[in-house]
């Protein structure tokens, strides 16, 4: 009698003891998955610099964890503080022009072709009328304030999570032959012979979405610092960190150059405005077009709008880290059911 539960009170306890962990890490689950995602990603990278110092593991792995803070974190947190130090000051400016009513149209605003001179008239006339004014802005400066600083807040919870990820990785290059191998052993118990084709899936997967993610953000950095420095635009180097970071969210990097944009019509430049408008659109925002496809494509061909499904829940689910998690765990679910049924591939 006794061994015919046996295997249902194994069970039984097995899933507690699962959901007891699960209960333990939840507030660092965000941090270890995207951990996991960084070091298969680099896992190729780590066995290249593991052989250079003599499969010393300990020193390889701390060698990849300064790599990854240099590479990842330093930009991410320069950002969160410039957003976070400059967005009340700039909201107060504004506040106090219109206070004083010194506020006015720009002179360029009146040259756009078409919809140049009703807004500038509009403004204009909003302006001059003080009540209509201070309701406008009652209406839009607090909400868009508060969108800022909420902004400025997921990057600090963002900068937090991947310092606790880094973390996590040195123990996860350190002690990886023996995760891998643990979990390969587990793979093949649970599926049987699919497993190592299983995991191998995985991993090509991971590696193709942050590829894709990583690679096409720093191209797009690196084709806004050559246009923004072009045109004359002040704080290059921040700004195309900026551009990296939003390059993660598909409508992030004309936040950027339209921003640089603006600005340049602003001081008069309208040429260089225009230039910037149209490198922007078709040199920055093209590459997503380009690189992202090829790159994903290596490991899996995840559609559009699974990207900017995984990006939004993933936000809403993990935070920032959750740009990589959410992409990089729909793609992987997407590749284990192509791999299960055969399913022809989404394009």
């Amino acid at each position: 009698m006794e061994q015919r539960f046996q295997p249902y009170t194994r069970l039984a306890a097995t899933v507690l003891l699962i959901l007891g962990c699960l209960i333990v890490l939840q507030p660092f689950l965000a941090a270890i998955l995207f951990a996991a995602a960084i070091a298969i990603s680099s896992w190729p990278l780590y066995l290249w610099l593991l052989h250079r110092v003599r499969q010393r593991r300990t020193l390889a792995a701390a060698l990849m964890t300064t790599s990854l803070t240099l590479v990842i974190l330093v930009p991410l947190a320069l950002v969160a503080w410039s957003v976070a130090d400059n967005a009340a000051s700039y909201f107060d400016q504004v506040r106090a022009a219109l206070d004083d009513g010194t506020i006015v149209p720009p002179p360029w605003l009146k040259q756009l072709p078409l919809v140049g001179e009703p807004v500038d008239a509009y403004l204009r006339k909003l302006v001059a009328s003080r009540e209509e004014l201070i309701a406008l802005a009652q209406r839009l400066l607090e909400p868009a304030r508060k969108l800022l600083l909420g902004g400025s807040l997921v990057l600090g919870r963002g900068v937090a999570q991947v310092s606790l990820a880094v973390f996590v990785c040195f123990f996860l290059y350190r002690d990886g032959h023996s995760i891998v191998a643990l979990v390969r052993g587990g793979m093949a118990k649970l599926i049987g012979e699919q497993g190592e084709a299983v995991a191998d899936t995985v991993g090509r997967t991971v590696r193709g979405v942050m590829y894709g993610l990583l690679g096409t953000a720093l191209a797009q950095a690196g084709v806004a610092a050559i246009g923004l420095a072009l045109a004359g635009v002040p704080a290059v180097a921040l700004l195309s960190i900026t551009t990296f970071v939003l390059s993660l969210i598909p409508v992030g990097p004309p936040l950027i150059w339209g921003g640089a944009a603006v600005w340049l019509f602003n001081e008069g430049r309208t040429g260089w405005g225009v230039f910037m408008l149209v490198w922007g659109f078709f040199a920055i925002s093209g590459v997503d077009n380009v690189v992202k496809p090829m790159l994903i494509s290596r490991g899996s061909s995840l559609p559009f709008i699974l990207v900017l499904l995984g990006v939004m829940g993933g936000v809403l689910a993990f935070g920032f880290v959750g740009l990589f998690i959410g992409p990089t765990l729909l793609a992987v679910g997407l590749g284990l059911l192509r791999h299960w049924g055969d399913a022809p591939t989404v394009d």
